[in-house]
C-alpha cells in the first residue's frame, strides 16, 4: 500500500511539475493532484527534495519500461515509439523533465538525481546495443540519447517547424543506432596448451 502510495504521489508530482512548473511543485499542490487528503505528500516525502527525487525516480522508470523492446522491434523503432508516445500522450512526462533540467541548474543535488535517472535509461540502451554485438556500445547509447533529447526538445517546442512523424523520427534516429557499427571483437581463446 506505502509504495502504491508513493507512486500516486509521484506521478501527481510530474503531472504538477508539466502543470504548474517548478515553483507549482508544492506537496499541497501534488496532495491536490493526487486527490489525497492534505499532508499525505509531506507524510511520504518531507521535503520539497524528497518529492523532485520522487519525480526523477519515477520518471526514469517510467523510460526503462516504455524502452522494454517491442515484439520484433528494432532499437531505432522503439526509440522513435517512445519518443512519438511522449509527445503525442505523455507531455506531462516530457514537461516536468525539462522542468527538473532546467532546476538543477541551480541546485547540484538535482543534477546528481538526474545524473542517475539519465544513467539508468543510458544502460537500458546501452544494453540493446550490447545484445546486438555493437563495440562502443556506451558511447553509442550516449549518443543516442543526446540524439533522442534534442529530437524531443526540437519537437516539443517547435523549433524546427513541422513535427516529424513517428517514421520520420524513426528514420532519424536509426542514422544513428541502425547504422553498421563495428561489432565487438570475441576475446579469443585462452589455450595454455604446452608443448612438451
Amino acid at each position: 500500500m506505502a509504495t502504491e502510495r508513493r507512486t500516486v504521489i509521484a506521478d501527481a508530482a510530474i503531472t504538477t511539475l508539466a502543470r504548474a512548473g517548478g515553483r507549482g511543485l508544492t506537496h499541497r499542490a501534488v496532495d491536490k493532484e493526487a486527490g489525497l487528503p492534505i499532508g499525505s505528500t509531506s507524510y511520504y516525502f518531507r521535503t520539497r527534495a524528497d518529492l523532485l527525487r520522487a519525480a526523477v525516480d519515477r520518471l526514469a522508470e517510467l523510460d526503462e519500461a516504455a524502452l522494454a523492446p517491442a515484439a520484433a522491434g528494432t532499437l531505432a523503432a522503439d526509440l522513435a515509439r517512445v519518443a512519438d508516445q511522449l509527445l503525442a500522450t505523455d507531455r506531462d512526462r516530457l514537461i516536468a523533465r525539462y522542468e527538473l533540467v532546467l532546476e538543477s541548474v541551480r541546485r547540484p543535488e538535482l543534477r546528481a538525481f538526474l545524473a542517475a535517472g539519465t544513467h539508468r535509461v543510458r544502460g537500458a540502451i546501452e544494453q540493446r546495443l550490447t545484445e546486438q554485438g555493437v563495440a562502443g556500445a556506451r558511447d553509442v547509447a550516449t549518443a543516442a540519447l543526446a540524439l533522442v533529447d534534442g529530437l524531443l526538445f526540437a519537437e516539443l517546442t517547435a523549433t524546427e517547424g513541422q513535427q516529424r512523424s513517428r517514421a520520420e523520427l524513426e528514420a532519424t534516429l536509426a542514422k544513428l543506432v541502425g547504422a553498421e557499427w563495428p561489432q565487438a571483437r570475441p576475446e579469443p581463446p585462452d589455450d595454455h596448451r604446452s608443448d612438451s
